[in-house]
């Protein structure tokens, strides 16, 4: 039986449904029990904050179903998403382990449901079963690498066509492919778009209608689909 959202409830890790291949969904079945015996399950509807920057860091949470964006803001309330994360992904480890305040805010894109871990719990498990800090230095370089792709998306692309391209292109090596090209669901609006290449909203809608009058792509609703990757490779290398 279903539970909210749609999501099928689950007793313990060994036996859910939802298990992806993420880092910690792949551990030795003793260790998923352990895990199972400290964490607590929840469903969460969509803009559901899980944790705010600068907060102390109370646990982890794993993603068992939905995306979650992780954002940063400045003072002057400017906000820059980091990226938008799938599930399988665990959430707020890096606070965790170094025992500093969380350093993202994690907001829900669409219904989720999460496994939470309280921060204790979670290292004594680490201590017990060494596959859990493997797990987790995995987990942490995947997030350096991707930290690092962001800024060469910011940081090195001169304009905003280059930017959007690059992040369709990221887009569309998790998408589907279809006749008429790679099919990505887009999890994110014009604005929060923009807050993730570092420009502006009424930029990405204009760059975004350049590239459908050129039939780069097309865009029915939420579903966004690549018909010419190539062209959006040379613009990213011109």
């Amino acid at each position: 039986m279903n539970g909210p959202y749609g999501f099928e409830p689950s007793r313990n890790c060994e036996t859910c449904s939802l298990r992806a291949n993420g880092y910690f969904c792949q551990l030795a079945p003793r260790t998923l029990k352990d895990l199972s015996d400290v964490r607590s399950t929840a469903m969460y509807p969509a803009g559901a904050v899980l944790f705010i920057e600068k907060q102390d860091p109370r646990g982890i949470f794993f993603l068992c179903a939905g995306e979650v964006k992780l954002s940063i803001s400045s003072s002057a309330g400017k906000t820059l998403i980091l990226r938008v994360a799938q599930a399988g992904e665990v959430l707020g480890l890096l606070a965790v382990l170094n025992g500093k305040p969380y350093e993202v805010t994690a907001e829900t894109l669409r219904p989720c449901q999460v496994a939470f871990v309280p921060r204790e719990d979670f290292l004594r498990l680490m201590a017990k079963h060494p596959e859990v800090a493997e797990a987790s230095l995995k987990h942490l370089s995947s997030l350096y690498n991707g930290a690092c792709e962001q800024l060469r998306t910011i940081g090195l692309s001169a304009s905003a066509p280059e930017k959007l391209a690059r992040l369709l292109l990221d887009w569309c090596a998790s998408g589907k492919k279809t006749k008429e090209g790679t099919q990505v669901k887009v999890p994110l609006t014009h604005e929060e778009i923009a807050e993730f290449i570092g420009t502006t909203r009424e930029t990405v809608t204009r760059t975004l209608s350049d590239f459908k009058a050129r039939k780069l792509v097309s865009i029915h609703g939420s579903n966004l689909t690549v018909a010419n990757p190539a062209a959006l490779e040379m613009i990213v290398d011109a």
